[in-house]
Order: structure tokens, then C-alpha cells, then sequence
């Protein structure tokens, strides 16, 4: 059984849609990131950096493990799917997964920063990283011309940057244009795993729908970012 810390983030949805795909038993522990809970020291004894996700595998002796794309390894080579064991497979998908683990989530998370939580509007910081996700989804869009998946076989290289990528229209990102790309995000939210992990802990309705809740989200996403 594994006990998965989290919160209705893009890095939480990565834990919680990568269990459901690989059909591991889990427990939810909602984490309120408004409250301050993952920097309270139980939870730092669980992942020292204060974020979520993190996992506590109860069948390896309570072993924690924390950073999203290292659970994320850890549960496909625990499950073995989702990641070739060797070969040229395994180094695509962790090539993929690293290119949202340093290039999609950081850009997006700081455009979230900048577009929707700061209330001071800083115009040439919202260019620079909106800028700069959308030149990542085009690297995206050119790789699906090429394969049906990011690294030829589903995996977690695709649950990570498509739990980052579908929120691209809360950090005010277009993707007209990238057809392949668009092809492939209708493809992952038909999935039932990958609709039934975004809805972990909670179902967020679309926030771009209610002004009022969009700001109230600002808010409390604000005081996060500063924690």
C-alpha cells in the first residue's frame, strides 16, 4: 500500500494519475498547501524540501520518497510499466520526463506566478515565461508528428507533461497552432485512469469558468508561493 501526500496541483496530479494507471493501491492524505501543512515537521520528515507530491511505501518498510518525477520512477519500476528497464526506451521516456521536470513545469509554474497570483503585473516577466511555455509546447507538438507518444510507447513522460500542459489556459498560454499537440492532450484526458487521478484529492472544477473562484484560488495560491 502506498500513502500518497498531495494536493490538486499539476506535480500532485502526476503522483495520483500514475497510481491510477499502474493499478497500485493507494491512500489519499490531502495536504492544505494553504495552511501551511507540508511545512509542518511531520511532514518534513517526509520530504525535507516541504512540497508536494510525496509517497510512503508501506510494503518497503515506510520508505519515503519525495520529487514528483522520482515517485514517479519509483512506482514504474515498482509496478514494471510505464518505464523500459533498459535500452533505448528507458532513456527516451526519462529524456521526456526531464524535459518537464526542468523545462515545462518550472516555465509554467512561474508563469502561473507572474499572470495569475502577483497582484503587481510585471508585463515583460509574463512574456518571458509565457513565451518561453509555449516554445516548449511547440518542441512538444514536433516530437507528436513524429510518434503517437512522447517516447514511442505510452509512459510517464506523457502523464507528466500532460498534467502540466492541460492547464495551459490558467497560465495564459495558447496553443492554436499545435495540432499534434492538441491531438495528444484529447488522447491522454480519454483515459480513465488519467481523468480519475486528476480528481485526487478533490475534482477542481474549471476555475477560467467562475471569476469569483478564480480569484479566491489567486489568492490562496499566492500566499503558497511565498511560503
Amino acid at each position: 500500500m502506498i500513502d500518497l501526500y498531495t494536493a490538486p496541483t499539476p506535480n500532485g496530479w502526476k503522483a495520483s494519475v500514475t497510481l491510477e494507471e499502474l493499478g497500485i493501491p493507494y491512500e489519499v492524505h490531502a495536504i492544505d498547501l494553504s495552511k501551511g501543512e507540508q511545512k509542518e515537521p511531520w511532514f518534513l520528515a517526509v520530504n525535507p524540501n516541504g512540497r508536494i507530491p510525496a509517497i510512503i511505501d508501506r510494503d518497503a518498510g515506510g520508505l519515503a520518497v519525495f520529487e514528483s518525477g522520482a515517485l514517479m520512477i519509483y512506482l514504474a519500476e515498482k509496478a514494471g510499466r510505464l518505464l523500459p528497464s533498459s535500452g533505448p526506451g528507458r532513456a527516451r521516456t526519462l529524456s521526456w520526463l526531464m524535459f518537464q521536470m526542468g523545462g515545462i513545469g518550472p516555465m509554467m509554474g512561474q508563469a502561473n506566478v507572474f499572470f495569475r497570483y502577483f497582484p503587481e503585473k510585471i508585463q515583460p516577466a509574463i512574456d518571458r515565461y509565457q513565451n518561453e511555455s509555449r516554445r516548449l509546447f511547440a518542441v512538444l507538438d514536433r516530437r507528436l508528428g513524429e510518434s503517437e507518444w512522447l517516447a514511442d510507447d505510452y509512459s510517464i513522460a506523457d502523464i507528466a507533461n500532460w498534467c502540466w500542459v492541460r492547464t495551459y489556459k490558467w497560465s495564459g498560454v495558447p496553443v492554436e497552432g499545435l495540432d499534434h499537440l492538441r491531438r495528444w492532450m484529447d488522447a491522454m484526458k480519454e483515459r480513465p485512469a488519467c481523468r480519475r487521478g486528476i480528481e485526487v484529492p478533490v475534482k477542481v472544477e474549471s476555475l477560467l469558468e467562475d471569476e469569483n473562484a478564480a480569484k479566491a484560488f489567486a489568492e490562496r495560491a499566492r500566499n503558497t508561493v511565498q511560503r
